[in-house]
């Protein structure tokens, strides 16, 4: 991520104005610099390719107090209660809420925080590289806290995520390899329990069932290694042996080959974190969830399925009725003249939520 402030005339005497004497020109200036940056770090917080930005947005006034008419969103009316996982504060366990499906479920929602601060002298000199770097900086700090809040709350649903009696999080069947038969069975789980209102086939004729995959690095060389290594899960009377590898139909083998980045496959995006694998933070976050998965995070891998289609991952998000953005950008007034620091305060009030956990499922990838 990185914000660039041109060196525009505009743009420079404002900077310069930051850092005058007179404090009355220098908070306005501040002030007027923090209006017209805040939408675009808001922009660039919402746009980024991170977990958080799965979550279907839900903007709500800053002084209302958000609800969510249960019944409108989960179409199971078949039985009396739903799962709705959430969390009272950032980055707190998962909280599952067994409710009524006719009940109206008020939002919890919390606030992410970043201050940063800069010398004067850098923008007496007009260096416009270290205040866009400041910004950027906001808005790293802003979409960590939001990657850690979402992967909480998706790891801790998934744990105890079950349909019908089927868990959502199964092993693969190779040991420490996801092959294509791994991802053929994903996509028939999720087709199974993501059913209609009575347990049949959907209207749209059961849906996707994954739209995106989840991966770390390592899964994602084990998906290109398709072009170089056997397939087959089953043995039969290849070669007269009955042991030897069938290898990928050569036309998928080479669209494999010739897209080494895999943004998408088997009409599937592919979306590649390093907070998957073994040992790394998210995995970490699956293994510590209370849950009935036995995980170990120092040697498997976690493979998650979404589907997008289903409103399902919901972020309610606080909007100002003055500036209708999200993301809230203010002068830093904690600062004397004799500090010689220029400072903003930025924050946005949020809740994110797992409305129906069908559409998340996962394999492990047992390194045993």
């Amino acid at each position: 991520m990185k914000i660039t402030l041109k060196r525009t005339p505009e743009q420079i005497e404002l900077v310069k104005a930051m850092a005058s004497r007179n404090r009355t020109v220098a908070y306005e200036a501040q002030v007027a610099l923090a209006e017209f940056i805040g939408p675009v770090l808001a922009e660039v917080i919402n746009n980024a390719p991170t977990l958080s930005n799965l979550f279907t947005t839900l903007q709500f006034n800053a002084d209302d107090n958000p609800s969510i008419p249960l019944d409108l969103y989960y179409d199971i009316n078949d039985e009396d209660y739903v799962k709705v996982y959430s969390q009272s504060h950032a980055g707190g366990l998962p909280t599952n809420q067994v409710l009524p499906t006719a009940s109206e479920m008020k939002i919890a929602t919390y606030g992410l925080d970043t201050a940063v601060s800069f010398d004067r002298r850098y923008a007496a000199k007009s260096r416009m590289d270290v205040v866009s770097k400041t910004f950027s900086r906001a808005a790293q700090e802003i979409l960590a806290k939001q990657e850690t809040t979402s992967a909480s709350l998706i790891m801790g649903s998934l744990q105890d995520a079950e349909t019908a009696g089927q868990d959502h999080v199964r092993a693969t069947a190779a040991g420490a390899n996801f092959v294509l038969d791994d991802l053929n069975k994903m996509m028939t789980l999720a087709k199974r329990i993501n059913t209609s209102f009575l347990g049949g086939t959907a209207a749209t004729g059961g849906g996707r069932g994954i739209t995106d995959l989840i991966v770390s690095p390592e899964t994602v060389e084990m998906l290109r290694a398709i072009a170089y290594n056997p397939i087959n899960t089953n043995t039969g009377p290849v070669g007269g042996t009955g042991t030897d590898g069938i290898a990928a139909p050569d036309e998928l083998r080479m669209s494999v080959y010739n897209t080494a980045g895999l943004p998408e496959f088997y009409g599937i995006s592919i979306m590649e974190i390093l907070e998957l694998g073994p040992n790394k933070r998210f995995t970490k976050l699956f293994s510590g969830a209370h849950g009935g998965v036995t995980f170990n995070s120092a040697a498997d891998d976690l493979v998650i399925g979404l589907d997008r289609s289903r409103e399902s991952l919901i972020r309610a998000v606080a909007v100002d009725e003055d500036s209708g953005g999200e993301f809230n950008l203010i002068a830093d007034d904690q600062y004397s003249i004799r500090q010689q620091k220029i400072g903003y305060f930025g924050s946005i009030e949020e809740g994110r939520m797992v409305l129906d956990n069908r559409a998340l499922t996962a394999t492990i990838i047992d390194a045993a």
